[in-house]
């Protein structure tokens, strides 16, 4: 997929869903050649499956991750380090034309391969120091629809909500999102084509 490819769209109008402080928007279409840029992510990245520490025990996460961004730029989460060392074309042209609609200065972008359904990411919420308070996130969904749930930070709400994101969406957090919710992508084991999601998101350094 060439630059052209990503540059050549009508960007639309993002929805923007009811969740008081907390801001979360999508937009379906973003790129509707989705399924070639996921072929070309698959296979010109590199990919790792990273191991993280629960309960003493060492466990692969169920997914394949990649990280780009500005050379030099460190991203630290659950115990993982990530380290940028450039963008390549494809994903500075992707981060160009979110930051042309949001300009929001994103200086990092970290992918999710799920490879199939029972690939999944657990409940949590992107509330690292490092990305400041009430960060921006711009989250693209490419390949298979997934599941995106959102669960309340507090207990005492039994709240949860489900948005379907489809190959090819753009997905917004803003606000006091990461403050009050927490999200994840469970497994489906039903599903049974990959997706590529890619969070950008400003690292301050």
């Amino acid at each position: 997929m060439t630059a052209s490819d990503l540059f050549n769209q009508s960007d639309g109008a993002i929805e923007w869903l009811d969740f008081g402080d907390s801001q979360l928007g999508v937009l379906t279409g973003f790129v509707p050649s989705h399924w070639q840029l996921y072929h070309t992510l698959c296979n010109e990245l590199v990919w790792d499956q990273p191991s993280v520490q629960l309960f003493g025990k060492t466990h692969k996460v169920p997914r394949l991750t990649a990280f780009y961004g500005d050379e030099g730029v460190e991203y630290r989460y659950s115990g993982l380090r990530h380290c940028a060392s450039g963008w390549p074309p494809t994903l500075h042209t992707l981060n160009m034309r979110i930051d042309r609609m949001l300009q929001t200065g994103f200086n990092t972008v970290l992918l999710n391969w799920y490879r199939d359904g029972r690939d999944s990411m657990g409940f949590h919420a992107d509330d690292e120091a490092s990305l400041g308070s009430d960060p921006v996130i711009a989250s693209v969904s490419l390949g298979a629809e997934r599941r995106f749930v959102i669960k309340s930070r507090d207990t005492s709400r039994k709240f949860k909500r489900e948005v379907f994101l489809r190959g090819g969406s753009l997905l917004v957090m803003a606000g006091k999102f990461q403050a009050e919710w927490l999200h994840g992508v469970p497994a489906e084991k039903s599903v049974t084509d990959g997706r590529i999601n890619l969070t950008f998101r400003r690292v301050v350094t």
